[in-house]
């Protein structure tokens, strides 16, 4: 079953995602959230992946569920940073000392990272070895 055949992830392996936040604990300073900037792949595509002759019914989004994930929301974009491979959201509490280590691209007002809008989407055959790399499929 399949909720929507439009639905996007971000997809992050373990090892990045170990080095990602071993990476973010050694030059945090304290209340910002760091997101990386993963690439997407549309549910579609896993489902081709993981299993190409299945019949697929589409049962519709659940309650709770979106069609795309949102890293960055509009609202926050206004106390973030784009780095190479990151964004740094700063606290609302804590006001960020913009400079230093934090350096980074502001971004335009409104702006939200989304896994439907990221510059990178997966191909069948990079999820497929991310898949098996994990893991996950054989």
């Amino acid at each position: 079953t399949v909720t929507d055949p439009r639905m996007t992830r971000f997809w992050i392996t373990r090892e990045e995602g170990v080095d990602f936040v071993i990476r973010c604990v050694e030059t945090m300073e304290g209340g910002e959230i760091f997101v990386p900037k993963a690439p997407s792949a549309c549910v579609m595509d896993l489902v081709a992946t993981i299993a190409p002759e299945c019949r697929v019914e589409y049962i519709g989004i659940r309650e709770g569920e979106k069609l795309h994930e949102v890293l960055v929301a509009d609202d926050e974009a206004r106390r973030a940073r784009e780095q190479e491979d990151m964004f740094v959201i700063w606290s609302s509490v804590a006001p960020p000392s913009w400079g230093g280590r934090r350096a980074g691209r502001p971004l335009p007002e409104g702006y939200q990272y989304t896994s439907d809008a990221t510059a990178r989407r997966l191909t069948p055959s990079e999820l497929r070895e991310r898949l098996v790399q994990s893991g996950d499929l054989k």
